[in-house]
């Protein structure tokens, strides 16, 4: 079938929940997809933030055939193996002391501010049970994820929203401390925001909120949805800044493709679930966990981290100096493989431009270009990506 005939399709019979754009994509290895036409792609997009190791890795692939034959899904009325040897993995190589699995970020974030009123219910004084999150955050399509979440285009239309969550904006924290009060359980906040615009806090601003949080004794909650496994140089991006949360949810990344989440806490915090509190009939699947330890796996052994913070300092010198010849790049931001563009202008055309000349690139908030490749890329990638770029902002 042609792409125009696969397209009206899917809108005939698909909920328009997306603004997609009109390319039909089948194929995908490395840093590169093709769509339906045969056209290839450099993508700095990777399934926003989630192909890590690129597309189709071989070893992420063999670990699905191989689960696939073997065992795809058993009730967690049972132990799973992979799913135990997973969460040994998470456990080894992070601040944490328990996993919980699920399908993805929403689902993660959902299940954290579960578990920060679970604890505060039961560790906390009576009417602890509000959360303070970041303006401009974004944690999630669920009821309370889009409640949690700083932007209010995400809420319109949904209300009554649930009550127990207010907002001060990210990288402040005076307005975080005075915001604190006898109600406060916790601060849910991104260590960079992604979809808010790739903004990266003070160097010593989570250090200080996590100060905060200690001496108020309330929980600090991360979401590394789109920036923990291995995006920003590190594992975890709070690794950057020396500091350990009470609860971190994880997912995009994760299974490199297949749907992953996962929520992860101390003992003292982990405590509070007890059988019946929280459950998901997918979660923690053989299917899913045989991907996700493929995955980790990969990134802890195979250069992948040294890689991103490489090549990651050189696209951004590469960004940095396209700033010097289009005077509407406002500022380039970021760290590690999640890099930040932001325009005076709209992004869209600069984004369409570059699609059509075989790269994929995205823009939140309207006016950031936002670039999430695979960790895998190299120099000649970023070259080749930049080429493109520079010709599309050329066009404006």
């Amino acid at each position: 079938m042609t792409a125009e005939e696969l397209i009206t399709i899917s809108d005939d019979n698909i909920m328009g929940t997306y603004r997609r754009f009109p390319i039909v994509l089948t194929r995908g290895e490395g840093a590169r997809v093709w769509d339906c036409n045969g056209k290839e792609y450099l993508d700095f997009v990777a399934g926003i933030a989630v192909c890590s190791l690129g597309h189709s890795h071989p070893a992420v692939v063999e670990a699905i055939k191989r689960q696939a034959e073997t065992l795809m899904h058993v009730s967690n009325l049972y132990y799973i193996e992979p799913q135990i040897h997973f969460a040994r993995l998470l456990v080894k190589n992070s601040f944490a002391d328990k996993v919980f699995f699920c399908n993805s970020g929403a689902e993660a974030n959902e299940g954290a501010i579960k578990l920060a009123r679970k604890y505060a219910f039961e560790n906390m004084e009576p009417g602890r049970c509000e959360l303070i999150t970041m303006k401009d955050s974004f944690h999630g399509r669920t009821l309370a994820t889009i409640t949690a979440t700083g932007q209010k285009k995400f809420q319109v239309g949904f209300e009554p929203l649930p009550e127990g969550f207010k907002y001060v904006p990210f990288n402040d924290l005076a307005a975080l401390e005075a915001a604190v009060t006898e109600r406060t359980c916790g601060v849910l906040l991104e260590p960079i925001q992604g979809e808010g615009g790739v903004r990266v806090p003070d160097e010593d601003y989570l250090r200080k909120v996590r100060a905060l949080c200690d001496s108020k004794g309330i929980l600090m909650i991360l979401d590394e949805v789109q920036v923990g496994m291995g995006r920003t140089g590190h594992l975890f991006a709070h690794e950057h800044n020396g500091v350990k949360p009470d609860i971190m949810t994880l997912a995009k990344a994760l299974g490199n493709g297949f749907p992953i989440g996962a929520l992860l806490a101390t003992d003292k915090v982990a405590s509070a679930f007890v059988p019946g509190s929280h459950a998901s009939t997918f979660g923690g699947n053989p299917l899913a966990m045989a991907a996700g330890l493929a995955v980790l796996d990969v990134m802890l052994r195979k250069g992948i981290l040294e890689n991103c913070r490489r090549v990651g300092a050189y696209f951004l010198e590469c960004l940095s100096n396209l700033r010097e010849k289009y005077p509407f790049i406002k500022e380039i931001r970021g760290r590690g493989l999640i890099l930040g563009m932001e325009l005076a202008i709209e992004g869209a055309d600069i984004v369409r431009s570059c699609m059509e000349k075989g790269l994929l690139i995205n823009c939140t908030n309207g006016n950031v270009l936002r670039f999430v490749p695979p960790l895998i890329i190299t120099e000649a990638d970023v070259d080749r990506a930049v080429e493109i770029l520079d010709k599309a902002m050329g066009e404006q």
